[in-house]
Order: C-alpha cells, then sequence, then structure tokens
C-alpha cells in the first residue's frame, strides 16, 4: 500500500475521529451536513474516517478558530483546492515545456 493509500484509507470510527481531533462527534456530523467532510460509509452505513479526513477536521477547526463561519470555511477550502489543481496544472505544463525544449534542442543538434 502506498503513502497515499494508507492517507485515504478509512479507519476511524467517528468517537474516535473526534478524540483525535478534539471535535465532539455532532459537530463532526454538522461538518458532513454542511459538505466540508466526505467520510466513508460501512455497509450498515457507519462513517469511517482517514488520516486525510483528520487533516481536514484539523484545517476547519483551524478556520474556525480565526473567525470564519462554517460558509466562510467551505469557500475557502474549496478556493484552496483549486489553488492546489492549478498547481498541479502549472508544474505539468512546465514538464512538458522542458520536454519540448529538450526535444528541439536534440533534433537541432541532430542536423
Amino acid at each position: 500500500m502506498s503513502a497515499g493509500d494508507a492517507r485515504t484509507r478509512a479507519v476511524y470510527i467517528i468517537s474516535v475521529a473526534a478524540e483525535l481531533t478534539g471535535v465532539h462527534p455532532q459537530t463532526l456530523r454538522v461538518y458532513e451536513r454542511k459538505g466540508l467532510l466526505a467520510p466513508a460509509r460501512t455497509g450498515g452505513m457507519s462513517r469511517r474516517y482517514s488520516d486525510s479526513d483528520l487533516e481536514q477536521i484539523r484545517r476547519v477547526q483551524e478556520l474556525t478558530n480565526e473567525g470564519l463561519n462554517l460558509a466562510g470555511v467551505a469557500r475557502v477550502l474549496e478556493l484552496e483546492a483549486q489553488v492546489e489543481r492549478l498547481r498541479r496544472r502549472v508544474e505539468e505544463l512546465s514538464q512538458q515545456d522542458s520536454q519540448s525544449t529538450a526535444l528541439v534542442r536534440w533534433s537541432h543538434t541532430d542536423r
């Protein structure tokens, strides 16, 4: 199992996730209703949280402690996700540009 898989593997029940993050289980349910969390579900519909979910909970708590309401938190999380997607795209384009530049150089030196 890769490190990324381990980080997203949902293993914690709601009471453990709440204890690990210092948040009441009811607060986790509210976060889920507001779309701030999307824990995995078992066949019996019990919530299971991953390490990635715990990081998300801590980020929500950090933002609410700074004075944001849950709507504001949702917007910040959306923007952070968008920035990360754009960052990855820029990296992809930079790699493609580097490969293209190397190919052009190689084709000019081949003559």
